[in-house]
């Protein structure tokens, strides 16, 4: 019986791809995509995809939409979904795949993701992004690592500092580097950025079930809990190890001030990869990439495409093909090597990845296989909006204030209850 079963699955499931094969047969497969990567290695990478599509006969439109982070591109989107004109493919990330595909605006993918062994080469946390009542909407593109510090060696060796390895020792390296004059933080001054701090202590100092515990089910005890409030501990000796100069800064221009020796760190995603490598940096020369102090954690962001339903059959096509190159080795090899991140695909071959990226797959399979891969805070994959805007709010408020750490856990369990 069970092998009986086995046969009529696979049966339908081959079925079911030769229709859709028949029906865009004869289509020509096109596809307007709506993005916001506009600039440097994030114009290249979307290049790269448009090049793959149109030599697999594709016929790419490109709608890039400039700034605000992808606010801008919500925007456009919105118009075109509610006049009846969505675009076939649309960048898109976290929860807002699911609060789309609720509305019933998204397309079906689970064809061509079985069809490609989506289930067998992607990690569970990320098909559970992508994917909505167990069926894949979107496919994504790739993953950055959230918690990381880039350091300058130099800097640390006139401390005669080695990479922390839990929270403790950073504070003494900080406190060695304070002593002799040096900076030990780089950061810039925003919501985003001290939430991105933030998310790694919370991992670092509870693991990835408090965190989840924490942000994902929002239990009221765990954000009251004495671990919380040594997380803001930890969060209030942060604040004294940046330099007086960080309100408002980008996170590119802290990036720079280790890049130049003017301070020692920096906890950002890896995307300040990106800044070293541009200005002709090496990976375990010139900087450091340490993965911030857990216990084999990760906190992973990652971009997808939606595809939009559409009624034309050459966007229909157009879908299918994308969906396909996107996750295909080829081009999540290529893709990641422009963006400086890694493959949403596991298995992807290292050998042109640089060190940082290497470690950044070992540890995402480790901790995937573990159960401590956890989504990102700060970059709206673990939470909507609304919760990832009350962390935001409370965590900048208690870092720039004299707020206690008691005060601050009464205040984003109130803030979170407030916001669901």
């Amino acid at each position: 019986m069970k092998i009986l079963t086995h046969k009529l699955t696979v049966t339908t499931a081959l079925v079911s791809t030769l229709m859709f094969a028949a029906v865009t047969a004869h289509a020509q497969p096109q596809a307007e995509v709506l993005h916001y990567w506009t600039s440097g290695g994030e114009a290249k990478a979307v290049q790269a995809l448009k090049e793959d599509f149109e030599a697999n006969g594709g016929k790419w439109i490109d709608a890039p939409v400039a700034g605000g982070g992808g606010d801008a591109q919500a925007a456009v989107l919105r118009s075109r979904v509610l006049s009846g004109n969505p675009p076939a493919a649309v960048q898109i990330k976290g929860p807002n795949i699911h609060e789309w595909a609720a509305t019933g605006a998204l397309g079906d993918l689970n064809a061509v993701g079985a069809a490609e062994g989506w289930d067998n080469v992607l990690p569970p946390l990320l098909q559970d992004i992508v994917k909505y009542d167990g069926k894949y909407v979107a496919v994504p593109v790739n993953i950055h690592r959230v918690d990381w510090i880039w350091a300058n060696p130099e800097v640390l060796a006139k401390v005669d500092a080695e990479p922390p390895r839990t929270w403790d020792e950073f504070n003494a390296i900080a406190d060695k580097l304070l002593a002799a004059g040096i900076t030990p933080l780089a950061h810039g001054g925003q919501p985003w950025q001290d939430a991105t701090i933030f998310e790694t202590v919370a991992l670092g100092l509870g693991g990835a079930e408090f965190f989840n515990k924490a942000f994902v089910e929002k239990d009221p005890e765990t954000l009251k809990s004495d671990t919380m409030k040594k997380v803001f501990d930890q969060m209030r000796k942060m604040r004294g190890y940046v330099d007086a100069d960080f309100p408002g800064r980008d996170w590119n221009l802290a990036t720079g001030m280790v890049m130049r020796g003017e301070a020692a760190m920096q906890i950002m995603g890896d995307w300040a990869k990106g800044e070293f490598v541009a200005a002709g940096k090496k990976p375990g020369v010139d900087f450091l990439c340490l993965s911030t102090p857990s216990n084999g954690g990760y906190i992973l962001n990652s971009d997808s495409f939606a595809m939009f339903k559409v009624t034309s059959a050459d966007d229909n096509a157009g879908q299918e093909l994308l969906a396909r190159l996107i996750l295909g080795e080829k081009f999540q090899e290529t893709f990641n090597l422009y963006k400086g991140s890694i493959p949403a695909r596991m298995g992807v071959a290292t050998d042109k990845f640089d060190e940082c990226a290497v470690k950044s797959m070992i540890d995402l399979q480790a901790s995937s296989e573990s159960g401590e891969l956890v989504g990102s805070v700060a970059h709206e994959i673990a939470a909507a909006g609304a919760i990832r805007g009350a962390v935001l709010d409370v965590v900048t408020e208690h870092f720039n204030s004299d707020m206690t750490s008691e005060a601050a856990v009464e205040r984003l369990a109130e803030a979170i209850e407030l916001a669901e």
